[in-house]
């Protein structure tokens, strides 16, 4: 198992930045893909970018790319995900996840970070 935690949302106006950061322990050389999730009042879940832990390799949905950008810094077991030029719509609680194989699901989820972008 891999123990994952948010931490970095807030409240900042549309324009703004934040810095996600999330924390991995446990069974952290079993991850090979981290990934950033949203779910927004009243919506479903949805992705918002992924790192291959091992290379680095990332993907983004098209909603965030240009804008938003995931990291990750092996040593400390963290993943980040840096947002900037912020939208109203981007208001929602994120999710951070980790996926052992390509294949696999995202079976490992932190309890969320409330993210508010004020317009």
């Amino acid at each position: 198992q891999v123990q994952l935690a948010e931490s970095g949302g807030g409240l900042v106006q549309a324009g703004g930045s934040l810095r996600l950061s999330c924390a991995a322990s446990g069974r952290t050389f079993s991850v090979y893909v981290m990934g950033w999730f949203r779910q927004a009042p009243g919506k479903e879940r949805e992705f918002v970018a992924r790192i291959n832990w091992s290379y680095g390799s990332t993907y983004y949905a098209d909603s965030v790319k240009g804008r938003f950008t995931i990291a990750r810094d092996n040593a400390k077991n963290t993943a980040y995900l840096q947002m900037n030029s912020l939208k109203p719509e981007d208001t929602a609680v994120y999710y951070c996840a980790a996926k052992r194989t390509p294949d696999s699901p995202y079976d490992n989820w932190g309890q969320g970070t409330q993210v508010t972008v004020s317009s």
